[in-house]
């Protein structure tokens, strides 16, 4: 814990005091987790909900009180939760297939058990067949008896009649027309209020019907979770995509609120030479608010039925967003592109949700960050992310910066979903440059890359994607001597040096060990990170499981490579399907919760 406990009561002189309140203001610990990496006894092929009360048991064992779960929008069959196809509807894949709602349990257990066998969820990737396996027996369950009487059903339908309508004959016509995104659907179905949607719906009633149902069984196993959760002193925590998928029901239902002639994307940075691409549309804000905010404030108000507060993801796209010709020709570019705008424009969309919401925001604020994203954060009372490996003092030293310089209003964190954990950092990228990035400082100044690589890195490939400096490389001046060129011209390649090639060392330092830098992973390395992250002056500190539980030989048989949960910019099968190598019955049987408790007890995020 610091020596001086930090004065978190000024956020109650903030905008979001009201919000602040509701979930009091102290210290704590969170735990990140992806729904579909974890598995019970009881789970069939994936993380369901009903496995997330297990979860909440291991927390209050531990002493946390934060769960924050990644997206579980229906996603289709795309698999990737920030590209989904509803920013309301709930993916059916997380039913819990043994507790449905006004289903008797013991009616279809054969079927169910015989899923479960079909896909015991074992191994270290997701078999998403579960989805189309799932449906089919849901939709075998729903057709088993008749849902006329069901007042519970009723109301749900009437309180979510708008978007469940959308939804519905978004899903009917994906069926109809193969999975074709709907661009490329006859052009009768291309626009929602069309004659022939409407007529084709009708005549689908009961196909419509079932998704609704889906939604509501969806609904009521997510308000269970959430009361079980509070009853137990446990917050948790939605993480709302900033952007949908341009083939989503939002985009086919309101054509209007999103510019399609764009695509959105990140710009160029130390990760990524290029710069990403996503594929979705930016909002055109001006139509939305012309509309009072309708959409925005139904997707807050839905997601309040299950979240007690909300990862706002890349906060940062609230002021400005960058964007590329959706035809994949011509260059990036910030929308609004006035500089002098972003500020009030980002501002006024957080009035919105904090007029029109219970839950507190946070802010996913990574990136390439304009200096008003801080401002309004800390103006707000709004809390950012600050990730260890990369709070440090880039101008001069480059080390580490100090626990209790980390910002008051900030989720302390050791990494992302989208980065690699403490292990896979410390084993492959600690101490490298992004090859990427290299390549493309070295070529802007008509530098020859091959010589330079053979003289400044272990033995570089071709295709090599992080690059380890040479041990005999010791100094600034070895590495100007490299280069060939007076010390301003090559100041940022310079830099790329000084932040990287001590960085174990730098950080061994920092953690406080004794002796020399461990080239190899320690659980006691794993415990003196775990508990400087959490010695921060951060109200909140936020790990991904497989931090928490660094310190155990749980993934002593994974690479570190494959214990990630997604990489960027990239499309593959071992993205969004990381399967923790352990039950939630066996994580609760290991003693680890003990170890985490003590180290949060000392730091002052055990609730009182």
């Amino acid at each position: 814990m610091p020596d001086v406990l930090p004065d978190y009561q000024w956020l109650l002189t903030t905008p979001s005091a009201e919000h602040w309140r509701r979930i009091g203001i102290q210290r704590r610990a969170g735990l990140v987790l992806p729904l579909f990496s974890i598995r019970s006894r009881q789970s069939v092929g994936i993380g369901e909900l009903t496995d997330l009360p297990l979860v909440v048991d291991w927390c209050l064992l531990s002493g946390i009180s934060l769960l924050q779960l990644l997206p579980l929008n229906d996603v289709g069959f795309n698999f990737t939760p920030y590209d989904a196809q509803s920013s309301l509807a709930l993916d059916p894949m997380y039913l819990g297939l043994t507790q449905l709602e006004e289903v008797p349990a013991s009616r279809f257990a054969p079927q169910i058990e015989e899923l479960r066998k079909r896909f015991p969820g074992r191994g270290p990737r997701v078999d998403y067949e579960i989805k189309k396996a799932k449906l089919e027996l849901l939709r075998s369950i729903f057709q088993s008896q008749s849902w006329e009487a069901s007042w519970a059903f009723d109301d749900f339908k009437r309180q979510c009649a708008g978007w469940l309508s959308d939804y519905g004959c978004f899903k009917l016509l994906k069926t109809r027309n193969h999975e074709q995104p709907w661009w490329d659907w006859p052009v009768e179905f291309r626009r929602k209020n069309t004659d022939a949607v409407r007529a084709f719906c009708c005549e689908q009633a009961l196909e419509l019907e079932f998704h609704a149902w889906l939604q509501w069984q969806l609904f009521e196993q997510f308000r269970k979770v959430k009361a079980y959760a509070q009853n137990h002193g446990i917050f948790v925590m939605g993480d709302i995509p900033f952007l949908v998928s341009r083939d989503s029901t939002d985009v086919w239902a309101h054509q209007d609120y999103f510019k399609q002639h764009l695509s959105a994307g990140a710009p160029p940075d130390m990760y990524h030479a290029e710069g990403q691409r996503w594929g979705m549309p930016p909002y055109d804000w001006e139509a939305i608010a012309a509309s009072g905010y309708d959409y925005l404030i139904e997707k807050l108000q839905y997601a309040q039925n299950f979240y007690d507060l909300f990862r706002i993801d890349h906060f940062i796209g609230i002021f400005r967003i960058w964007t590329f010709p959706a035809d994949g020709n011509g260059q990036g570019a910030f929308d609004p592109s006035d500089q002098e705008r972003w500020e009030a424009h980002g501002t006024a969309l957080l009035r919105i949700m904090l007029a029109h919401t219970r839950m507190l925001p946070c802010a996913e604020d990574l990136g390439t960050v304009p200096d008003c994203s801080y401002r309004v954060l800390k103006q707000y009372g709004i809390v950012g992310m600050d990730i260890q490996r990369w709070e440090r003092d880039w101008e001069r030293t480059f080390e580490f910066k100090p626990a209790e310089t980390y910002r008051i209003h900030s989720m302390a964190m050791i990494a992302t979903h989208d980065m690699l954990d403490l292990r896979g950092w410390w084993e492959h990228e600690a101490g490298t440059i992004e090859a990427g990035v290299f390549k493309r400082k070295c070529r802007d100044r008509g530098l020859e890359v091959g010589p330079i690589m053979e003289k400044a890195f272990r033995s570089p490939k071709a295709d090599s994607e992080r690059l380890r400096w040479h041990r005999q490389l010791r100094t600034r001046e070895d590495w100007l001597a490299i280069l060939g060129r007076p010390e301003q011209e090559v100041k940022d390649l310079l830099d790329l040096y000084s932040g990287t090639v001590s960085e174990k060392e730098l950080y061994w330092k920092y953690l406080g060990l004794p002796g020399e830098a461990s080239e190899a992973f320690t659980p006691a390395l794993a415990e003196a990170a775990l508990l400087k992250i959490n010695q921060t002056s951060s109200v909140f500190s936020l790990q991904l499981l497989t931090d928490w539980l660094s310190m155990t030989d749980f993934f002593k048989d994974c690479s570190s490579l494959d214990c990630r949960v997604n990489r960027p910019g990239t499309i593959s099968a071992d993205n969004w399907s990381l399967v923790m190598p352990f039950t939630l019955e066996e994580l609760l049987e290991n003693s680890v919760h003990r170890r985490i408790r003590r180290i949060l007890e000392q730091t002052g995020r055990v609730s009182a």
